[in-house]
This record gives C-alpha cells, structure tokens and sequence, in this order.
C-alpha cells in the first residue's frame, strides 16, 4: 500500500471519516501528485508552491479543501515518522470565507409553528406528521438524512433523549423536547404500521426531497418566502437560538455532531451587543464591581 492509501485507511478506521470525504481526499492526492510528477510523500516545499498556478481557476473553497486534504496527509506522514518535516508551510493560501447561514427570527419560527399546530388539531396524519418534522428539526437541529432515517426504534420511550447516527457512522444523543414527544406519541398512534422506519413511504422511509417539499410548502402557508426555508436553516435556527440564550458552544457543538469545533464557530455571528452584555452580566469582575 502506499502512503496515501495508508492515509485514506486511517481516515476510516481510526477518525470514522464518511466515504464521501475519503473519496474525495483520495481524488485531491491523486491530482496533487499528478501535478508534482513524483510520489507525493516526497514533495518539497518548492514543489508544493507550484500547485498554485494549477489551482488558480478553481473555486477558494475548492482550493481550501485539498489544502485541508494536503495538510493532514502531510501531518499523518510526520506522525507516523515517515518525514521529519512538514512542507505544506508552503501551499497557496486562498482567501475564502465560510458563509454564514440564513437566520430565521423567532417571529418567523413562531409563525410556521402556529400554522403546523393548527393544521395538526384536525388530526390529519399528514399534519401530525409535519408536527412531528418541524418540532425536531428545529427542537433537535437533526439534519434532514438523519431525520427522514430515523428507525422506529430511536424513539425514546422514557429517556428524553434519542439515538441518532450522524455522518460518518457516528452516533451521538440528541434532546428531544416535552413538545416533540408530545408531537411523537400523536404521530405513532396515526403512522402506517409495518415499517421499520419512523417517517415511512411507500418505498422505504420519507425521503430528503420530499422533506425539502413539506418545509417550503409550510412556509408559503404559514406566510413566509419557501426559498428562505429548508430543513438546514432549521437547524441553523436551532444552532443560532441555542447561542443566543447562552448555550454553550462546545455543548451546542455536541448537539449537532459537529466533529470539529471550527464548523461550530459560523454560529457565533450572534449579536456582538448580546454579547458584550453577557461579559458584563456574567463574568466574574463584572459582579466583583458591582458589589464595591
């Protein structure tokens, strides 16, 4: 095996990388060495310099990531001892920035609960089953897979908590609100029966598309623009709102399954005056002063 598939088995076995990123990591070596023209363990610094004019009409995010790619390979080489030094120093360095993501008020989160609970009240499945959707993508900031593949058996009977298998394969607990219970045994007592899946259809479980399709449509009937809805600003209005009333980010990191605390951060783009307020309210000075 060489290096890079080394690499690549270590992404899977030991971090529990999705196949989907061992992929594309795998491709970005490729190409990096193609570009070199020698083994990619080898490169030097000058070399990896050069990849520059090669990556010059790609997009700054696609360039980050096969930094991102290059960066940990050459960090496993260093690592294992197969190199004594690291030269991805000398990489490009694009000017690309995370965007941040739409923000849902809370009028507008209260808007499309009002109009899901009150077409709910009529006991449509359908309606219940919105409910259900609405109250854990934004009471739980499941992302849309995890959500419409959610087995029967995740649903917590006693704990307020639920199992969930997040990218990767990695499983984490998510809370699950007096709401969304309340929401779940409706929904259970309506569902067709037979199915393993919590959300089922007519051919396995309720699909992501057909997830995206219920959101945009509540939000059209609840008053709001269906392009400013979709199951990932739910969670991000999850994420944001959480913030905002405090949460901690390393906490709020392990509610999303976040694997890195720097994909976490896009979410403190919270309000800078909340946050001054909270140094002054909270912090340990801030109550030594005025207690003098």
């Amino acid at each position: 095996m060489s290096a890079v598939d080394d690499f690549l088995a270590m992404l899977s076995a030991e971090r529990g990388a999705a196949r989907n990123t061992i992929l594309a990591y795998g491709r970005d070596l490729e190409q990096a060495e193609e570009m070199l023209g020698g083994e990619l363990e080898q490169a030097q610094p000058a070399q990896l310099a050069k990849l520059a004019q090669g990556w010059s009409a790609l997009a700054p995010a696609t360039v980050a990531r096969k930094m991102s790619a290059l960066r940990q390979f050459f960090g496993f080489l260093v690592d294992d001892g197969i190199r004594s030094d690291d030269p991805t120093h000398a990489l490009p360095r694009p000017t690309t920035r995370r965007p941040l993501p739409k923000i849902l008020s809370h009028d507008e989160i209260e808007r499309l609960f009002r109009t899901a609970e009150e077409e709910a009240a009529g006991d449509s499945p359908q309606a219940i089953r919105m409910l259900v959707l609405l109250e854990m993508l934004y009471g739980s900031g499941l992302r849309a897979t995890e959500l419409v593949s959610l087995p029967l058996a995740a649903v917590p009977r006693d704990a307020p908590f639920l199992t969930v298998t997040g990218k990767g394969g990695q499983a984490r607990m998510v809370p699950v609100s007096r709401r969304a219970k309340a929401a779940l045994s409706r929904w259970l007592a309506v569902r067709p029966n037979g199915s393993p899946w919590l959300f089922p259809s007519r051919s396995r479980h309720l699909s992501r598309v057909r997830l995206f399709q219920l959101v945009k449509a509540l939000a059209a009937r609840a008053g709001l623009a269906p392009e400013k809805l979709s199951p990932h600003v739910l969670r991000h209005a999850f994420a944001t709102h959480l913030l905002e009333g405090g949460a901690d980010l390393r906490a709020l990191q392990t509610l999303l399954g976040h694997a890195d605390i720097s994909t976490t951060q896009i979410y403190t783009h919270v309000d800078a005056a909340r946050l001054v307020e909270l140094v002054n309210q909270r912090h340990p000075l801030a109550k030594a002063r005025a207690s003098d």
